[in-house]
């Protein structure tokens, strides 16, 4: 009884492990990414990060509040005046302190200000990483697709092979073929099969690429669709200087580092307060209590405080470091401009190579649109006159490898066109929006 329950778990452990596979279409697959990619993750952490930044740069505007309590025992041997000895002194203080910056020449509005940039840096950051996975959730979508393709024809490839070796078989039994047709027929079959078992496990690697990129954990998934289902379906830029153009209003990295120049810019001002004059309010408020004894009748006196004024400080000589922080930050913002007209240049030679071979994929695509049809009428033609006896089964071959060759090459250039649109979106700073 034992061992038919084993059997049974075992022959239905297949299709329980089927129905864990996830099968997605490429938007659902994509509004996963756009929750669960860990770039995503961690671009909404860096949200974070800087908005926590902002809060603390704007702590330094505001008022500070300090509650204080001590308590110490003194005595001061100095103060023994005429004979009479120095009284031990135990003090006890609760004070409330208040500080607040009045006037810091600048540096602490501009500190603000930067922070504030920051927060903006985080969207362009969210934006970054969000275009990027959508354009590699296509790809890695479109190669499991491309994958499947290739599996399926080297299938095909491999049944045609053992039809023919089925066929030499026939004839060497009713004596019009050779052993060496037999023996090229069963290599034909060999040679054959490494393309099946790697054609198989590259379905598995872009699988495994694109669960990578989702982040859902131990799933096993799939994907649903064809080649020829478009990635996209908006209007790609009608010419390349409209691509550039687009490209410098929308590339979320540059928008990103123009903002950080604004950055830098306040980092300037920051560093040049150095040396400068400020003036800050300080004061307090609290209860003291004093207990004076030995030698002689103790006394204990307490009762309130108070304090309250205006504090200058002009650091005016630093020994010339305020001026080193000036060109340190000076040369960081030129740095950053530098970064910024390199950047630009980068650009623009994405949008240029991504125009490219988005033409080059389309043309492809259509150059081979008719040459499958032709690979198969070649096959048909082939077989028909090596039955005939008036081909040879070298050509037979010939015929069928240029049909599997034809219909590879389509397979990729429809995945070359596809993910040629999106990265041409991506270059361009508009895909997935």
């Amino acid at each position: 009884m034992k061992i038919y329950a084993v059997l049974f778990i075992i022959s239905i452990l297949p299709t329980i492990c089927a129905a864990e596979t996830r099968v997605l279409t490429l938007d659902q697959a994509i509004s996963i990414a756009m929750e669960k990619n860990r770039d995503i993750e961690k671009a909404r952490e860096y949200a974070r990060y800087v908005h926590g930044k902002y809060v603390e740069e704007r702590a330094a505007a505001l008022p500070q509040l300090s509650l204080n309590g001590s308590a110490y025992i003194s005595k001061d041997a100095s103060q023994e005046v005429g004979g009479f000895p120095a009284q031990r002194q135990f003090v006890r203080a609760v004070d409330l302190t208040l500080s607040q910056p009045l006037y810091t020449w600048g540096k602490l509005n501009a500190a603000i200000r930067a922070a504030e940039v920051g927060l903006k840096t985080a969207d362009e950051q969210l934006r970054l990483y969000r275009q990027a996975a959508y354009r590699d959730v296509v790809a890695a979508y479109y190669d499991i697709q491309l994958a499947r393709e290739l599996h399926l024809l080297a299938q095909e490839n491999r049944a045609q092979r053992q039809r023919h070796q089925d066929e030499a078989k026939r004839k060497f039994d009713a004596g019009v073929a050779t052993d060496y047709d037999v023996l090229a027929a069963e290599v034909a079959v060999e040679n054959a099969q490494p393309e099946v078992i790697r054609s198989e496990n590259s379905i598995r690697m872009a699988r495994e690429r694109l669960r990578f990129l989702l982040a859902i954990g131990v799933d096993e998934i799939d994907v649903t669709g064809s080649l020829e289902t478009p990635a996209v379906t908006r209007p790609l830029p009608a010419s390349y200087d409209e691509a550039v153009q687009t490209a410098g209003k929308h590339r979320p990295e540059l928008s990103d580092l123009r903002l950080r120049l604004g950055i830098y810019d306040e980092l300037v001002t920051i560093a040049a307060a150095e040396d400068k004059p400020r003036l800050d309010l300080k004061g307090g408020v609290g209860w003291h209590w004093a207990n004076m004894n030995d030698p002689g009748p103790s006394l204990e006196v307490d009762g309130a405080a108070w304090n309250v004024g205006l504090f200058v400080t002009f650091p005016f000589f630093d020994g010339l470091r305020t001026s080193g922080k000036v060109t340190q930050a000076r040369s960081d913002l030129r740095t950053k401009q530098i970064e910024e007209a390199k950047l630009v240049e980068s650009i623009a030679l994405e949008v240029r190579q991504a125009e490219f071979s988005y033409r080059e994929a389309g043309e492809i695509v259509k150059a081979l649109s008719g040459t499958v049809k032709q690979a198969g009428r070649l096959v048909q033609m082939a077989e028909k006159g090596y039955e005939f006896g008036v081909k040879i089964r070298l050509e037979v071959d010939d015929a069928q490898l240029n049909l599997l060759q034809a219909r590879s090459n389509l397979a990729r250039a429809h995945r070359d066109l596809n993910v040629a649109q999106v990265n041409y979106l991506w270059a361009v700073g508009v895909v997935g929006e």
